[in-house]
């Protein structure tokens, strides 16, 4: 019968009927298992998000009465209030510190300047800026090396279920403390925003959540509730939307921005708990705020984010100033994609050098210094002296304290529009592009200067051994495009110079940073003007979707440049390819029901693996099964107890009187036990161990013929550690192996199948000329 089929139909039933691609031997894993943690190499491990299901799991749940949950329910609630007020009080502390050390360091230069000591001005601008990016290097580079960069791709890999060493120890978080403090007052171009989310949001709620330390003598019972990774991820989530809220004094946006960006997994209760988190955060962000206004927190302390309030004008835009914002849009997502790809490089160039050793970090990091000093000292010159307007609301020129208009080299009644830009912290700068009735204030050249500059130098301070945001870098370079812009519109449109440079901020935010939602409800609480919004809204969109054309957000190539292995949301077209069998690698380690402790220590010793499949076999069941899934911590704690049975028997109910939940609860930081830590005998090592009773009995699990995409949404939705893959048919072993989270990055799933990297199965997105691919 096959003779009569048209050779057309015989090809298209050989298509279907023959595998997508061969089959080939099963081969070990070889990706890299280790990722760039602050500015240091480490290994990686995965959090374990799954519940493990086993005897003592259930009876610790049948057990629990009214009052303990009442306790679970009343400790989450609290600690989300503790975070919020410790997340305020410190992000509250961090600006007043920045705003009056940096104010003393201008209010120094400036004052000689007026007094014609140019050099000795230089000299100290140019000294105190030193000393202190050598201060946040050293303790950067020698305490926590984890508290370098911006933390927030370190955060959103955590959630995601990266566990790295350090980046969330109590440690990491004093150090990007008092780091971030020295950074941002050192006239260096970095922010405190991410800072903000890393330390002060994620750190604390970890180390709230961890559970009690009896070093620290914190072994309260209510506490120990939460000794699980799932529940310190949503109190690091409520975490990272409280350092948002804190920085900019915005709550809601706080939320969506945790929502948007750093959350992988959501709940309706989450929502609701972080948004009472961010909540705390602002009322008593609100509360110190009056206590400065009083003036109360020394000469320039405001105690708050000083770019709020800055924009209550009431907006009138008509449908002629529609396409003006839609360039600017475009303009965002192009300067925004560029931004990406250098920030990239750069980073890149300096984990090279970071490498070496120390006094390299720090080396760089005084160079990049040196060279930011110069700059900002030596630009100003290159600006024309403005006279003072008439009309102003403050003092012309500014001295003494942060304003408008800076004298620098300037005669009396004159200022030097550069230097009130650059001799100001950033968010002063922020301000002053933002401020309303001042569009005569700058010059289009200052403007340039201005956005060039600090294109510049965001890009080549991001990389230095200190802690640093990308939020306000961003911001400041925007809004001095989009002034610019405004400035050569001019007449031609009804919007000021303060509200183009809003949009500029915003589309220079969506083209890097690739928000909609978040950074919209940011900028509009920033701003404080609901007006604003129809603009925003569209230049967001504009910039993002341009932008996307050309690369990812900022966060997700930093993440993959540090070598984290993140799970996306939608898997790789090409994963529909390939079955969770051609991925999957070896060699496989079991361990039976009831197994000598011998063969115990053996495995534990001569494999990293995190967990092992549990199989009966004749005569405890009829046919070789799989029983469950055993952690490599549960093991080391049954090795250390040492309840082992001569005879290899079960022993039931008797488990419950040798052990208890408490001691295979998740260990706080620092405290993991090691198999190299636990000595035994000769006949302890011949003895056995029934593993039944400390075995998931309900791990999650795949066919070895589900596709890959499947298995990869599967694995990250329900936040697994281990995915188990079982045989088609019954006459086979019961597991064919485990999938990891890195037995689904695309290296190893590409070395493995080569052929589908010149596929077109791959996400669309315009390619760089080959001569650029080489920088």
């Amino acid at each position: 019968m096959s003779e009569n089929v048209p050779p057309e139909q015989d090809h298209d039933h050989e298509s279907l009927t023959s595998p997508l691609l061969s089959r080939q031997h099963r081969s070990t894993n070889s990706t890299s298992q280790v990722a760039v943690v602050g500015v240091n190499l480490c290994p990686i491990e995965s959090l374990d998000y799954e519940i493990a299901e086993n005897d003592f799991f259930k009876q610790d749940w049948r057990t629990r009465g009214k009052i303990q949950i009442f306790q679970y329910i009343f400790m989450k609630w609290l600690l989300c209030f503790m975070i919020g007020g410790i997340v305020s009080l410190v992000g509250f502390c961090n600006n007043l510190a920045v705003e009056n050390i940096a104010g003393v360091k201008f209010v120094v230069t400036s004052n000689m300047m007026l007094a014609g000591r140019h050099e000795m001005a230089f000299l100290v601008f140019f000294l105190s800026n030193l000393g202190l990016t050598l201060f946040a290097a050293i303790i950067t580079a020698f305490i926590a090396p984890a508290a370098a960069g911006s933390g927030i791709p370190e955060v959103k890999a955590y959630l995601n279920g990266v566990d790295a060493p350090g980046i969330i120890s109590l440690r990491t978080c004093i150090v990007k403390i008092m780091g971030s403090i020295s950074a941002v007052s050192s006239s260096l171009l970095v922010g405190k925003a991410g800072p903000m989310v890393h330390t002060v949001g994620a750190c604390i709620a970890s180390l709230l959540g961890q559970g009690g330390s009896r070093k620290y003598g914190l072994t309260w019972k209510w506490l120990r509730f939460f000794k699980n990774d799932r529940d310190r991820r949503d109190l690091v989530t409520c975490g990272s939307a409280a350092g948002i809220a804190a920085a900019f004094r915005a709550p809601v946006g706080g939320v969506l921005f945790a929502l948007e960006e750093m959350a992988s997994w959501w709940t309706s209760g989450l929502l609701w708990r972080a948004f009472f988190t961010t909540v705390v955060v602002a009322i008593i962000l609100r509360a110190l705020i009056d206590v400065c206004l009083s003036g109360k927190c020394g000469l320039f302390g405001k105690g708050g984010l000083i770019m709020f309030d800055v924009y209550s004008a009431n907006i009138s835009y008509h449908i002629a100033d529609v396409p003006p914002v839609l360039v600017l849009g475009v303009v965002g997502g192009i300067f925004g994609s560029l931004y990406n790809f250098l920030l990239d490089k750069v980073l890149r160039v300096y984990s090279i050098i970071n490498e070496r050793s120390i006094a390299y970090k720090i080396f760089i990091a005084c160079a990049i210094s040196g060279f930011t000093s110069c700059l900002l000292f030596g630009l100003p010159w290159l600006a024309s002296c403005q006279p003072c307007p008439l009309d102003t609301a403050e003092a012309c020129p500014t001295i003494g304290r942060s304003g408008n208009y800076k004298k620098f080299q300037c005669p009396p009644g004159h200022y030097n529009d550069l230097a009130s830009l650059i001799f100001n912290t950033n968010d002063d700068a922020i301000r002053n592009l933002f401020s309303r009735n001042t569009d005569s204030e700058f010059q289009h050249s200052t403007m340039l200067i201005f956005f060039v500059t600090c294109f510049i130098l965001s890009i080549v301070s991001s990389g230095v051994v200190a802690p640093a945001g990308l939020f306000v870098p961003v911001i400041v370079t925007g809004a001095s495009y989009g002034r610019f812009v405004g400035m050569i519109l001019d007449s031609h449109t009804n919007l000021n110079h303060g509200f183009y440079a809003v949009l500029g901020a915003a589309s220079f935010l969506g083209g890097s940073m690739r928000m909609t939602v978040s950074l919209c409800v940011i900028i509009l609480e920033l701003t404080n003007n609901l007006l604003l919004l129809p603009m925003i809204m569209m230049v967001l969109l504009v910039s993002k979707t341009v932008a996307d054309t050309f690369n990812g957000n900022i966060y997700d190539l930093i993440m993959k440049a540090k070598g984290f292995p993140y799970l996306e949301a939608h898997a790789e077209p090409y994963m529909r390819l390939l079955t969770v069998a051609d991925v999957v690698s070896g060699p496989l380690q079991l361990c039976h029901g009831i197994e000598k402790v011998g063969n115990i220590v053996h495995i534990l010793k001569t494999t990293s693996h995190h967990g092992f499949p549990v199989i009966d076999e004749p005569p405890h069941s009829e046919s070789p099964v799989l029983y469950g899934l055993i952690l490599r911590a549960h093991l080391i704690t049954l090795l250390k107890k040492r309840s082992f049975s001569r005879t290899p028997v079960r022993i039931g109910v008797e488990a419950f009187q040798h052990f208890s939940a408490d001691e295979f609860a998740k260990k706080g930081l620092g405290n993991v036990d090691r198999i190299e830590d636990i000595n035994l005998t000769d006949e302890e090592m011949e003895m056995f161990l029934d593993l039944h009773p400390f075995t998931n009995a309900s791990p999650y699990t795949a066919v070895e013929t589900m596709s890959l995409a499947k298995a990869s949404t599967l694995f990250r939705e329900l936040g697994l550690r281990h995915l188990l893959v079982i045989p088609k048919t019954s006459n086979r072993t019961p597991v064919v192996g485990i999938l990891t989270r890195h037995d689904f990055m695309a290296e190893h799933v590409l070395g493995l199948h080569p052929i589908l990297v010149n596929s077109k199965w791959k996400r669309l997105r315009f390619e760089l000329p080959p001569l650029l691919k080489v920088f």
